[in-house]
């Protein structure tokens, strides 16, 4: 078996496999590799020698499975050995469809792929053609919402592994349904992210809300661009994933003339080409620039689909009246039937929350309503209020079937959050198992002091309380006793 790793920061590299110590070859411009025989499931790592001496065995960056956390060593996997079912399935198109998005660690009791699959025939018969799933890539502790992923190759083991997710990408094609899986290529967690210590992934050149950004157009960038492409590539092709949803791709900072994102697209479309998919790409962009959904050919970046945020933020200032922070812009009285005619409130005008002038127009002829995602709910607007509460108890049943009313009828692709369709009343709010005492402590600190002025400081849930994730599962018998307001 071939074992190959890109380790510019060393002068040597030896394969750690189970007992053995095997010196890799080193190669061009940072790259090392040898060959030893390896099983699945055998346990290996990475020992870097560097000036500063030898490092402990360090996890592959490109591992597929870390069965004992992100901490420890990698383990062999064969992605090809799983038998797929779903020949013959064609996705639907995003156009005219509904997107479901579903966090797996909260969408069942159970919390994994495995019970998630159970739940795919009410999805299907409710109308649902896209199953938006949550970051899925490995992290430290058994709970979290999946954006501080730190092995971008390795499905998180709780949740059933890679083979769980291939199974449940199975599932939902025999159903009918795409599947889409949100990525996120702009940062990786605090905790138990090794990459740095192989190579330039991170600069200092930007900064990012989560700290340093990904190294796209410096020294090395080559290499950490092609780690993600291949990653994106990876997902589509050895998982059958029909969508990736790329998060918060304005952090993704990139001054070359080709941008991350317009490789990316270009490399999909040649994929899609090369097996006969319907291959998507939908990005969440906090820009208000239609030329995210350009074609390429006209200095676009190609991407299929953008989340259109102000939609939602018209409607639920006018469900709820809540104006607090970047709601302020939406209590404008003509906030709403401009978002219903153009999915950017923000299109060149004056953002009172950001003091400068935000976004560009839409041209409909180029950028249909359907290439731009709307939602009353999602992850982010659900689980960044202070105690996770969702719509269906901020306002009347009536005023919610309303909301579902305006975004299903809208010239938009409509995405409903995970129980929203029956009005769930459990919250979801935010949660976390971070190993690491002192990154505990300051995430608990912080997440209260994040609310304290606003005068909720008591009643934030503690992030690593594992009741707080508990409590954000669905209640599965409300669909049968709650009124269904879409």
């Amino acid at each position: 078996m071939k074992f190959e790793v890109w380790a510019p920061n060393a002068s040597a590299v030896d394969l750690a496999l189970g007992e053995q110590r095997i010196r890799l070859t080193a190669g061009a411009q940072g790259w090392f590799g040898g060959e030893a025989e390896a099983v699945a499931g055998d346990r290996y790592g990475y020992v870097l020698h560097t000036d500063e001496g030898e490092s402990k065995v360090l996890p592959d960056p490109r591992s597929l499975s870390q069965p004992d956390g992100p901490d420890e060593r990698s383990a062999v996997l064969d992605l090809g050995e799983y038998d797929w079912q779903d020949e013959g399935f064609t996705a639907p198109p995003l156009r005219g469809g509904v997107v479901y998005e579903l966090h797996i660690g909260t969408f069942t009791p159970g919390g994994t792929f495995a019970t998630a699959i159970d739940q795919l025939d009410y999805l299907a018969d409710l109308g649902v053609t896209v199953v938006e799933v949550m970051p899925v890539a490995a992290f430290p502790g058994s709970r979290g919402w999946g954006y501080d992923g730190v092995c971008p190759y390795a499905v998180f083991e709780p949740y059933g592994g890679a083979a769980g997710l291939q199974r449940f990408v199975d599932a939902c094609h025999q159903r009918g349904l795409a599947v889409c899986l949100d990525v996120v290529y702009n940062h990786l967690g605090p905790s138990g992210n090794y990459l740095p210590s192989y190579g330039p992934y991170f600069t200092d050149a930007y900064k990012t809300p989560w700290g340093s950004a990904v190294n796209l157009d410096g020294a090395g960038s080559d290499h950490v661009r092609r780690y993600f492409l291949d990653n994106a590539m990876m997902w589509l092709r050895d998982f059958h994933i029909d969508a990736l949803r790329l998060d918060a791709v304005h952090a993704l900072m990139d001054g070359r003339a080709l941008p991350f994102l317009e490789q990316l697209a270009a490399e999909v479309v040649m994929l899609a080409t090369a097996t006969g998919r319907e291959l998507t790409l939908i990005a969440e962009s906090d820009r208000n620039d239609p030329g995210t959904v350009s074609a390429r050919n006209v200095g676009g970046l190609g991407m299929d689909a953008q989340w259109a945020d102000d939609v939602h933020h018209a409607l639920h200032v006018r469900l709820t009246g809540e104006t607090g922070g970047y709601y302020g812009d939406f209590a404008d009285p003509e906030a709403l039937s401009k978002v219903l005619r153009t999915p950017f409130f923000h299109d060149g005008t004056y953002s009172t929350f950001r003091n400068r002038h935000h976004g560009r127009p839409v041209d409909p002829a180029t950028s249909p309503g359907w290439r731009f995602v709307a939602s009353l709910q999602t992850h982010d607007q659900v689980g960044n209020r202070a105690t996770g509460d969702r719509l269906a108890e901020l306002v009347s049943v009536g005023r919610v079937a309303a909301g579902a009313a305006m975004l299903l009828t809208s010239p938009y692709t409509p995405m409903l959050f995970m129980g929203e369709e029956w009005g769930a009343t459990t919250p979801w709010q935010y949660f976390t198992d971070h190993q690491d005492p002192e990154l505990a402590k300051a995430v608990s600190k912080g997440r209260k002091a994040e609310f304290a002025s606003h005068g909720w400081g008591s009643e934030v849930p503690d992030p690593q309380d594992q009741e707080t994730f508990t409590r954000s599962k669905l209640d599965w018998s409300q669909p049968q006793t709650r009124l269904v307001p879409i």
